[in-house]
């Protein structure tokens, strides 16, 4: 039987803009499980960078709830959420948001810092995920010597490194060349799978889709669609040539 790592439940987010109410996000449940990676699409303006900063408990809904871990967001308050989010929330975002006068080590060891977990055991571990990540000749380079997809792979040791239940990842290949798009993202399903995580990642391109379990596509803020078959995936990421 299978875990639910991540669970929203009737989340809607309101925006009055104008004098007009737009609904960002619209009504949208759904489960997550321990091990599953999955995309959340959609054109421009369709909700899903929303949706995912809702998931991050770094934007509240207007209604609805967001469960991580069986644990509701909406009954915590700040200082709760932000040691709950340290503790059980990974982001990888399309800026790396790395700490430029920290080594690529450094700044992966820096989740461990701030959850009081940088001991010896751990500090291996972070060189262990870098160099399994390809990156255990760069681990003490500062991000300015690191490529876009070494800066990437840096993010996702960082985002994983802490054994987060969840780990979002927004736009994360959108200034990589397609190669280095794959490469990254078939890594990051890869260790979703191994560590037994749960994984969202925010794409245009739906050519990535292909490593993952599940699309949720969106359209007006509404969850439109959720494919699960894998051979129709498989075609959805062959049909688009143009990463669109």
């Amino acid at each position: 039987m299978t875990t639910i790592a991540l669970e929203t439940k009737d989340l809607t987010k309101i925006y009055q803009s104008s004098g007009l109410t737009v609904k960002a996000v619209d009504n949208v449940s759904l489960q997550i499980h321990l091990g599953e990676f999955v995309a959340l699409v959609g054109p421009s303006g369709s909700g899903k960078t929303t949706m995912l900063a809702i998931l991050a408990g770094l934007l509240k809904p207007t209604s609805g709830q967001v469960l991580i871990d069986g644990q509701d967001l909406s009954q915590m308050n700040d200082g709760q959420l932000t040691a709950f989010r340290r503790q059980n929330i990974g982001f990888t975002f399309q800026a790396n948001n790395a700490v430029p006068f920290l080594t690529a080590l450094e700044n992966v060891e820096l989740m461990l810092r701030l959850n009081g977990r940088l001991d010896k055991t751990n500090r291996q571990r972070a060189q262990e995920l870098l160099t399994r990540l390809g990156l255990g000749e760069r681990l003490n380079n500062l991000p300015y010597q690191l490529s876009g997809g070494q800066q990437q792979r840096v993010a996702i040791a960082r985002a994983l490194i802490h054994n987060p239940t969840v780990v979002l990842a927004d736009e994360p290949t959108a200034s990589l060349d397609t190669e280095r798009a794959f490469q990254v993202v078939e890594t990051f399903a890869n260790l979703i799978h191994e560590h037994n995580r749960a994984g969202v990642m925010v794409t245009h391109d739906l050519r990535l889709c292909r490593y993952v379990e599940r699309v949720f596509q969106m359209r007006d803020g509404m969850m439109a669609r959720v494919i699960e078959d894998k051979k129709e995936i498989i075609a959805l990421a062959d049909m688009s040539k143009d990463g669109h």
